[in-house]
């Protein structure tokens, strides 16, 4: 028997969020050092994974296939294939650098019991999280892809409701008030979602007699498995709830800026870069593969529903008063973007779709981290508070600057070459869509720019006068990030290499290929 891989891969920050959370109360940096080692010992495991994975070779590699609940059908069946491979990458990736951004989140407050801020049980639930993310990402059976897809709502509410952003250190009652609201709304709208899913789970078990992605497919693809329209179309939408909720895509969206507003900033990298991401694989994963004909029938409204969530995000981002809800409603507008990519039924589309998850993960994430940098030093999250930032803390404001520049899509970073693929490829099938849909970029130049403006440049206000600049460990946290940025914004091949062959398998499930080109022949 090979080297089981894939679950190597989740099995690794599983066991060390076991091993974290038991960390005796007293050793809270070993538990810090245990983590961020776990972390990278999984980031080793995830390059093993995209080392080993061939682009040209079959859909599903690495492939693990177990019995588990026999008497359901239900199978434990890992797989990867291409944009399953890239997520993987960025989840590991990204976790080190939240365990260090956050290294002295969890520590006790002097006005608080030390109980209520227990270091071991942050960082391990960072790491039970990623576990999870993970696992969701490999699962190809269904069943096994919804319990991980609900269970990694558990650590997350608690590390929304448990460990809240500084800024609100001060301000007791009132805070763990606005912290408890955002944990629960973000539990309920994804639970809600979760269940009507899990009823279409049932269904697709019903109908199809199995629960494993891949059996599904193929009965589909070589007649044996009929489903009725309506009944393909009712299952469509309950796992499109669930993803939609999870996405987040308007109107199911208004759980996002609560949540990252009242977490703190690595946790808020950890909802939109990294959990955030598994609603829309899984629109590619399950919802394409598993429904194409209904898929086809929803594209108009999911594409309307996508633009307003590029232009409503965007809009409501240009005049936010808090940084980290700024941040939130752009994330919304560019998951309206990747969403748009996806149903737009083009390989340019769903290649620029899958590569802008890789993107935005990376862009959010250094924005997010170098803001939440900017909120410990200041105390505050309100951007009326700050101002002239730039000439006592340059560093800070660069790096700041260059996650905006890359938030805004600019020429030359990496989120402009997949927002482009998205544009063109709606475009192409739907140039009413593609053309409104670029309202969104003129207004992410505007919120972000007006922010850069408004935090960095001119008079320098008294409360920042004595700001630092980024130390040693920040710096180790944002400078991989920015070069990142700069290296997949010029040379994106590396990455558009391993998702292409996915999206052509995608592309062949809904029976769709590109539009011809409209050339005028010369004369």
């Amino acid at each position: 028997m090979s080297f089981p891989l894939l679950t190597a891969t989740a099995a690794l920050p599983a066991l060390g969020a076991i091993a974290t959370a038991a960390v005796p109360a007293a050793r809270r940096t070993a538990a810090k050092w245990l983590a961020l080692l776990v972390s990278l010992a999984t980031l080793v495991l995830a390059v093993v994974v995209l080392v080993r994975f061939e682009p040209g070779g079959d859909r599903y590699q690495l492939t693990e296939s177990h019995a588990w609940i026999a008497d359901f059908g239900v199978r434990y069946e890992l797989g990867v294939d291409g944009i399953g491979v890239a997520l993987i990458a960025l989840t590991a990736l990204l976790i080190p650098f939240v365990i260090l951004a956050g290294w002295h989140d969890a520590d006790p407050l002097e006005t608080r019991s030390s109980r209520w801020r227990p270091t071991q049980g942050f960082f391990a639930l960072i790491l039970a999280v990623e576990a999870m993310v993970i696992l969701s990402f490999e699962a190809t059976d269904v069943f096994l892809f919804y319990i991980f897809f609900e269970a990694m709502l558990i650590p997350m509410y608690f590390l929304i409701g448990g460990f809240g952003d500084r800024a609100h250190a001060g301000t007791d009652e009132n805070a763990a008030a606005q912290r408890s609201y955002a944990a629960v709304k973000f539990l309920l709208y994804n639970l809600a979602g979760g269940l009507i899913m899990l009823a279409a789970v049932i269904g697709l078990y019903v109908v199809a007699g199995s629960f494993s992605l891949q059996e599904i497919a193929e009965a589909r693809a070589n007649g044996t498995l009929d489903m009725a329209t309506s009944t393909e179309r009712w299952l469509f939408l309950g796992f499109f709830f669930a993803f939609a909720v999870k996405a987040p895509l308007w109107p199911l969206h208004t759980w996002l800026p609560n949540a990252m507003g009242e977490a703190t900033a690595p946790v808020a990298v950890l909802i939109t870069a990294v959990v955030d991401k598994v609603g829309t694989f899984a629109m590619l994963r399950f919802c394409l593969q598993l429904f194409p004909e209904a898929s086809k029938w929803a594209t108009p409204v999911i594409l309307v529903l996508a633009l307003i969530s590029i232009v409503y995000g965007a809009l409501l981002a240009v005049g936010q008063r808090d940084i980290k809800r700024l941040v939130a409603y752009a994330s919304i507008s560019h998951f309206g973007f990747i969403i748009m990519g996806i149903f737009a039924m083009t390989s340019q589309g769903q290649s620029g779709a899958t590569l802008y998850m890789v993107n935005h993960g990376i862009s959010t994430a250094a924005l997010m981290l170098v803001a939440g940098f900017l909120i410990s030093r200041r105390g505050s999250r309100l951007i009326a508070d700050y101002g002239g930032v730039q000439k006592v803390a340059p560093v800070l404001a660069g790096t700041f600057l260059i996650g905006g520049l890359a938030t805004l899509s600019l020429p030359g970073l990496a989120p402009f070459v997949s927002e482009f693929l998205v544009l063109v490829g709606t475009f192409t099938r739907y140039p009413v869509i593609g053309i409104i849909a670029t309202f969104g970029i003129v207004l992410a130049a505007l919120y972000t720019l007006v922010l850069y403006q408004r935090t960095m440049t001119g008079p320098v206000k008294p409360e920042v006068s004595a700001m630092p600049d980024l130390r040693v460990r920040e710096l180790v946290v944002v400078t991989p990030l920015i070069a990142l940025l700069i290296f997949l914004g010029v040379f994106p091949k590396p990455i558009t290499d391993i998702i292409n062959p996915a999206v052509e398998h995608t592309m062949s499930d809904v029976q769709k290929q590109d539009p011809e080109p409209e050339v005028e022949a010369a004369k």
